[in-house]
């Protein structure tokens, strides 16, 4: 008998939704898969029947074919094992077609029947609604993060005789109600805060900036100067996310399968640091079947690369394009797959290689010096919008200094300022100065002549490109929106300028 059981696969961060059609006839016992199915996918004949047995059921001696359509879709996880379970028990008369109609199926299977949780349910759960199916049958584990999208029955299986009980109407299974507002209004703990920096006020007001419009910062300066500290803590000024943007965030770490359980939705800002040794594919997504890199897990969030000079030259140029376009697209023999990636970059890099705390300590030569910050390339420099040089934080600071200002006061004028660019940018599409295209900055920063001649003698002095030009204005605005200016001034614009002194010795 043929039966059919629909299901769901990941493209990218895109879910499609998958027929998993299973016919049982008499014949040899053979169980044939066919479809594009990966080798997780194949396997799991084996894991269907043993779960099948030790949930109470008979499994078939017959021929079995399964079936995964669209065909020239390929699929890949252990997600198929449930619906999978489910057709060949439902085509032997095990199982009632009719509550299987209408209704999306996902869930790995243990040897004992359990059902385990998978990875991308999330956008499984987007891909639902788009296609206005009313159900979703996922493991326990997967519930919370499927019911974040309003308007889906989301029902919690922990074991496959307790899935089989239900759509035979033997038991009931409550859909789990969840409320995702609920988390997103909770006011974060943070563990860190600006109040534990000492000194580097310079560096602090550079972050307020950086924070205000979404701009990507890179910090120069000795070891223990603070760099790590001032970049941990950038979330915590940064505006809370809305239940649209955790949504959004979350569909990524879904289908990386990150996404913690027991919320079901990324509620803070994510701040990722990989190791400089990280590769390519690692940093902005790849494989044989693409999945997000760190980029893409850093989406409205915070992308921190300590040592700076020391990741590869190639991974630091691929760098270039996302921060340009705020997505990636990875292409590979199996397909094409689109990832965000609205990060905030914050660099940081010791003044030489050996990381020396001043200049008169150094032990390198000034070549040294200049091919170790010449791994820096000028196109890369000129999408980091400040370039902050941190000293030594002196003794006294450290011993005597008072605290420094919350993190809570600095967000309240983030805030404010992302609330002028708000009205600003509302019919635009956009959310910060950051995102303000070419003919964006014409419109939104125009600059008086006092300014204007400042401006000429910034761009001939740092030798500032047309990038450079733009990104320059787009602090200017940032720094007058703090201020609650609604036109750019000259004290503004010389800010701004002061942030770019990294320009002076960069390679062209």
């Amino acid at each position: 008998m043929l039966a059919r059981v629909s299901s769901a696969c990941l493209t990218g961060i895109e879910a499609a939704l998958v027929a998993v059609e299973v016919d049982v006839t008499s014949g040899l016992p053979a169980f044939t898969m066919v479809g594009l199915p990966d080798s997780t996918i194949r396997e799991s004949r084996d894991r269907v029947k043993s779960a099948i047995r030790n949930a109470g059921y008979t499994f078939p001696m017959e021929r079995i074919t399964v079936s995964l359509a669209p065909a020239d879709l390929r699929k890949e996880g252990a997600a198929f094992d449930l619906p999978i379970a489910l057709g060949i028990l439902a085509a032997t008369g095990c199982l009632k077609r009719e509550p299987l109609a209408g209704l999306v199926v996902l869930g790995e299977l243990g040897l004992d029947g359990e059902v385990h949780p998978v990875r991308g349910v999330l956008p499984v759960a987007l891909a639902c609604r788009r296609h206005g199916v009313a159900g979703l049958l996922v493991p326990h584990g997967n519930a919370r993060e499927a019911s974040a999208l309003q308007g889906l029955s989301v029902l919690p299986a922990r074991t496959l005789r307790e899935a089989v009980e239900w759509l035979n109407g033997e038991r009931s299974l409550e859909p789990l109600a969840f409320d995702p507002t609920s988390l997103v209004v909770q006011p974060s703990e943070d563990e860190a805060d600006f109040a534990e920096v000492r000194g580097q006020a310079h560096a602090k007001r550079a972050l307020e900036v950086a924070a205000a419009g979404g701009h990507n910062v890179l910090m120069l300066g000795p070891p223990g100067a603070g760099k790590t500290m001032l970049a941990r803590r950038l979330p915590t000024i940064l505006p809370a996310l809305s239940l649209e943007e955790a949504i959004e965030v979350s569909t990524v770490w879904s289908v990386a399968g990150l996404l913690p359980p027991e919320r079901g939705l990324v509620v803070t800002r994510p701040f990722r640091a990989p190791h400089h040794t990280i590769s390519e594919a690692g940093l902005i997504g790849g494989g044989s079947q693409p999945h997000p890199g760190e980029i893409s897990l850093a989406h409205l969030g915070v992308l921190f690369l300590d040592e700076l000079p020391e990741f590869p030259q190639h991974v630091l140029e691929a760098l270039r394009q996302p921060l340009e376009d705020a997505h990636v697209v990875v292409s590979r023999a199996s397909g094409v797959a689109a990832f965000p990636a609205r990060f905030q970059l914050v660099g940081a890099a010791n003044p030489c290689r050996r990381g020396c705390p001043t200049l008169e300590a150094c032990l390198c030569t000034p070549g040294e010096r200049e091919r170790y910050l010449a791994r820096l390339s000028r196109p890369l420099l000129d999408r980091l919008d400040l370039h902050l040089e941190l000293p030594p934080v002196p003794y006294t600071e450290l011993a005597h200094g008072q605290p420094g200002e919350p993190s809570h006061a600095i967000r309240t004028r983030v805030l404010k300022a992302r609330a002028f660019q708000a009205d600003r940018f509302a019919k635009l599409g956009i959310r910060q100065n950051a995102q303000m295209s070419a003919r964006q900055v014409r419109r939104f920063c125009p600059i008086p002549p006092d300014a204007q001649r400042l401006l000429a003698l910034a761009m001939t002095r740092l030798g500032l490109s047309a990038r450079g030009h733009d990104r320059l204005l787009k602090v200017a605005r940032t720094i007058a929106d703090l201020e609650g200016q609604d036109a750019i001034a000259a004290e503004h614009l010389a800010e701004a300028i002061q942030y770019r002194g990294l320009d002076r010795w960069s390679p062209p």
